[in-house]
């Protein structure tokens, strides 16, 4: 039988130490900040380019370019393991980081990213459909142009209803992950008991943990602004808090 751990009531005090933990691991090893940063802004890089680059049109992209935060828990697997190091006082090697993802290949971690991945894939497709129910009589009108169509109100209530609809899917991702991976990579456990427990971890403390939710969700697409540019900083912070934060709120101690 899986190991089952206790969750504890996260209080917005663990918040602001697990971002504070983060801060300080981030500041110790910069050096892997900006390469798995750099993965990341360059495959945001690439989806924009093959998106626009080739005539698809802004309906294409956005859903896309949203929607690739949430990849971000698998680059966020090499800051798991720096934090998982240096909380356990061990020294690591880039390949102790680097090659972390291969290492877990006979684990739980690929069947949590199956997970991640369909999630990712269903939103796309959702986006364009209900881009195709509001603006399908528009298909003259070039929307990567001609943005003044989001203004009528066919634009404007297809950009609500998608927001809507964005928003619960990423509760329900966020409620699924905020500490699955963390715990994957830190216990021998099936990624079916990890996200019972992330989901459990959220019930215990809806207020608290909808707030860092919505915190993180804000920072990071406000990051997304600038060309990707501000995940050089969001993705390692966050994924280094995030392991901070599953390790305050999770107990493996028997009560």
């Amino acid at each position: 039988m899986a190991e089952r751990p206790d969750v504890l009531v996260v209080e917005a005090e663990d918040l602001a130490a697990a971002l504070g933990d983060g801060i300080a691991d981030l500041l110790r090893s910069p050096g892997y900040a900006l390469f798995f940063g750099g993965v990341y802004v360059l495959g945001g890089w690439v989806i924009w380019h093959a998106l626009t680059g080739q005539g698809a049109a802004l309906w294409w992209s956005l859903p896309a370019a949203v929607g690739f935060p949430i990849l971000g828990p698998f680059v966020a697997c090499g800051f798991y393991e720096i934090s998982r190091r240096l909380d356990r006082g061990e020294t690591y090697t880039a390949w102790d980081i680097l090659g972390v993802i291969f290492r877990q290949k006979d684990r739980q971690i690929p069947s949590m990213a199956a997970v991640v991945v369909m999630f990712f894939l269903f939103w796309n497709f959702l986006a364009h459909m209900i881009f195709a129910l509001f603006l399908g009589t528009a298909t003259l009108t070039n929307v990567t142009s001609s943005l003044s169509i989001f203004t009528t109100p066919e634009g404007m209530t297809m950009l609500a209803f998608g927001t809507l609809i964005g928003a619960g899917f990423s509760l329900a991702l966020f409620c699924l992950t905020v500490v699955s991976l963390p715990m994957l990579l830190d216990r021998e456990v099936d990624f079916v008991t990890a996200m019972i427990t992330s989901v459990q971890v959220v019930r215990q403390s809806p207020v608290v943990m909808l707030g860092w939710g919505a915190f993180v969700a804000v920072c990071l697409l406000g990051s997304m602004l600038p060309w990707f540019l501000g995940l050089f900083v969001t993705l390692p912070l966050f994924g280094h808090a995030s392991w901070h934060l599953y390790r305050r709120v999770i107990s493996w101690e028997p009560a």
